[in-house]
């Protein structure tokens, strides 16, 4: 036989073909409960954005929502807790990253940065301390804004690291006003 010579597919090349492509989707039927429990839980998927109405709130009162295994606090502020927050020179503060996920990341911590963009008293935050993990109290501690009795941490009324181990600003999450009453976080 010369190098020239094409020889006809016998019936053992079909049948190395079949058994290797057989076996190729075998291995993938295998895997896939494998791969496919990588994917996030149904549960995450549907809290990926949540609508939270803010209708009842009124000036000084807070709530706490639940998105993605987090509490977020949600508060009116009232006008002196925002004059307040305004007065406080960034260097004062012991991060000076506003942490707003609206935002560029290295945008300062003033007050504007961390309030609702055009709607100045409301403050939505992931409620959870910077330093290990706790829920931190509010309207507590010498600035009134939040408190983390596990260790000593202490925000002002913007969410802002003042005293304690924290190193970091509270977190905004992405959200924005959907209505006057309605905030979508997420």
């Amino acid at each position: 036989m010369s190098v020239n010579d094409t020889a006809e597919p016998n019936r053992r090349d079909f049948l190395y073909i079949a058994t290797g492509t057989v076996g190729a989707v075998g291995v993938a039927v295998a895997a896939w409960p494998f791969i496919d429990q990588m994917n996030p839980d149904a549960a995450t998927l549907a809290l990926a954005e949540i609508d939270v109405d803010v209708s009842q709130i009124t000036e000084g009162q807070s709530i706490t929502a639940k998105w993605r295994g987090k509490p977020v606090f949600i508060r009116q502020r009232t006008a002196k807790e925002v004059e307040e927050a305004k007065a406080v020179a960034l260097t004062a503060l012991k991060d000076p990253i506003a942490r707003n996920a609206n935002l560029p990341s290295d945008a300062p911590a003033t007050d504007e940065n961390r309030a609702a963009k055009s709607k100045e008293a409301w403050l939505v935050m992931i409620g959870v301390c910077t330093h290990l993990g706790c829920i931190p109290l509010g309207e507590s501690g010498p600035y009134n804004g939040w408190f983390c009795p596990c260790h000593g941490s202490i925000y002002d009324t913007a969410g802002r690291i003042r005293q304690g181990p924290a190193p970091e600003n509270m977190a905004i999450p992405l959200f924005k006003f959907t209505s006057d009453t309605n905030i979508r976080i997420g």
